[in-house]
């Protein structure tokens, strides 16, 4: 096979794949990512065991809010969940029926059209959009908002390459979050952050990221960023690899009335 036909090979191979969902397993072998020593996913299991309302909030296709129902002690009586992508609702519904959640398609900008104090604990994982004053509206007094959240400037390695250098977005520093939620009266009770290498092993793992994850460059296509993506598959057959970081904070904030 010659470079070429390599590099047309691979793209095709990323630019097929369905996007839709937030299921990642496509990359295994193909690009890896570091996760946060937090363990997101441990933490959501299990304070999820421990109350009777919950509600997830952007929950793409269900796929790590169903794995923590399915993993919990005592699920709640209540569940609900929130997504803006109709794709994404589909699957979150097909995910999340089987444990008695009810899926709104709803806009991430849009208020949470949920009951004042309706919910012991709302979860979201990686949300574009954080609606603080909405959060602290329908908790219950005492419930609290559990979130692994994307920071600034991540995967800015990629998108540098990509698009040229660009300004970071001040709008995803945690402590602005922190601000925020402080702001509408929640106690901030915990607060970390961590950069994550991310590493790519051929440019048909690339491709399929961009598509699906759409904030990194956001106007990406194939034929569009065509010199772009042979230039990084170059690249990653000379050094054997592309590596970026991932930017991740936790917070975590309490409703005391």
């Amino acid at each position: 096979m010659t470079a070429q036909s390599k590099f047309e090979k691979l793209l095709s191979e990323g630019d097929s794949e369905p996007v839709e969902g937030w299921d990642f397993s496509w990359l295994n072998g193909r690009a890896t990512e570091q996760r946060p020593t937090w363990n997101y996913e441990e933490g959501l299991t299990r304070r999820i065991s421990t109350v009777d309302a919950v509600l997830d909030i952007q929950t793409g296709g269900g796929e790590r809010f169903a794995d923590a129902l399915s993993r919990a002690n005592n699920p709640p009586k209540s569940l609900a969940a929130t997504e803006s992508w109709p794709p994404n609702v589909e699957i979150a519904r097909n995910n999340l029926g089987p444990f008695g959640v009810t899926v709104l398609e709803i806009q991430n900008d849009a208020d949470l059209p949920f009951e004042n104090n309706s919910f012991d604990l709302i979860t979201s994982r990686h949300p574009t959009r954080t609606l603080w004053g909405e959060i602290q509206r329908v908790l219950r007094p005492e419930g609290s908002y559990y979130s692994q959240q994307i920071g600034a400037g991540t995967n800015s390695e990629l998108t540098d390459f990509m698009m040229g250098p660009q300004p970071v977005s001040e709008s995803q520093r945690m402590e602005r979050a922190i601000a925020l939620a402080t702001d509408v009266g929640l106690e901030v009770m915990d607060a970390r952050e961590e950069s994550l290498p991310v590493v790519f092993f051929d440019i048909g793992a690339v491709v399929y990221f961009l598509r699906k994850v759409i904030w990194t460059v956001p106007d990406f296509s194939t034929d569009k960023y065509r010199e772009r993506l042979l230039l990084l598959h170059e690249l990653i057959e000379r050094e054997g690899s592309f590596r970026s970081h991932a930017q991740r904070y936790l917070i975590e904030a309490r409703k005391l009335n």
